[in-house]
């Protein structure tokens, strides 16, 4: 995993030969490459792959030597990868080119924002090696795009072109091959740009709201907000507003 700080952008680069397969170790330095991004204070990461896909999956093999020798549960960790990705307080912009299926589409959308190239194709392919997904993209379609589609992803196991996600609502954005990284860090430095303790609180609310229900993230905003109001962002964008009209705030963050 390659890590670069581009202003208040944090890129992080997965190169993984021969595809970026998801296994534990991939996982751990996916985690750690986001928790680095924390540390260093970036205000928005891109996650994206310097190979000629996403990702293909998840590495077949040490999965299966897992299931022979477990009870049932594969000892790898996904629940830490996607609590890693919903818990980090900034925005996280997937970039997505080439074969972006499997386990490499569940990181996809474990970010909050997915970008893919034109040509990209997608998909839960599980199916076709006798399993379903297995680090939340059922649940995470369905949310985006409702119980049907979640069922034919992963039932009928299909690439999927990137339009078609697009036109489903998986997936943010679309652009041409040539465009994908100049258009997904254009999105991220517009958000590192943006009022970083509001986007926190955010992703927080979301989290609740898809979690728990629109009940449970109403009686979630007032705890979740406070952080807000007390944020100098917030103080200097309202005197910005008054004193120069709107669109005219600079915010740092804080």
């Amino acid at each position: 995993m390659e890590r670069r700080l581009d202003g208040a952008v944090a890129i992080l680069t997965m190169r993984y030969p021969p595809y970026n397969l998801l296994d534990p170790e991939l996982s751990k330095l996916v985690i750690d490459g986001l928790r680095w991004a924390a540390a260093e204070g970036a205000r928005a990461i891109v996650l994206r792959s310097a190979l000629r896909h996403f990702s293909a999956g998840a590495d077949l093999d040490p999965m299966l030597d897992d299931a022979e020798r477990g009870d049932g549960v594969i000892d790898w960790p996904m629940l830490e990868v996607l609590r890693t990705f919903e818990e980090l307080p900034v925005p996280i912009v997937a970039a997505v080119h080439g074969v972006c299926v499997g386990g490499g589409l569940e990181l996809a959308l474990a970010c909050d924002l997915v970008v893919a190239a034109e040509s990209a194709k997608l998909g839960s392919v599980e199916a076709t090696v006798g399993l379903h997904p297995l680090m939340g993209a059922i649940q995470r379609v369905a949310q985006r795009a409702g119980a049907a589609r979640a069922k034919e992803m992963a039932m009928l196991a299909r690439r999927h072109d990137a339009r078609t996600l697009e036109r489903w609502n998986v997936i943010n954005r679309v652009v041409e091959d040539e465009h994908l990284d100049p258009a997904a860090m254009t999105i991220a430095r517009e958000l590192a740009g943006g009022p970083t303790i509001a986007h926190a609180a955010t992703k927080a609310l979301v989290a609740v709201a898809v979690s728990r229900g629109v009940q449970a993230a109403d009686e979630a905003m007032a705890e979740l907000q406070k952080p807000i109001f007390r944020s100098d962002d917030f103080r200097s964008a309202v005197e910005s507003f008054q004193t120069n009209g709107p669109g005219m705030a600079r915010f740092a963050g804080r």
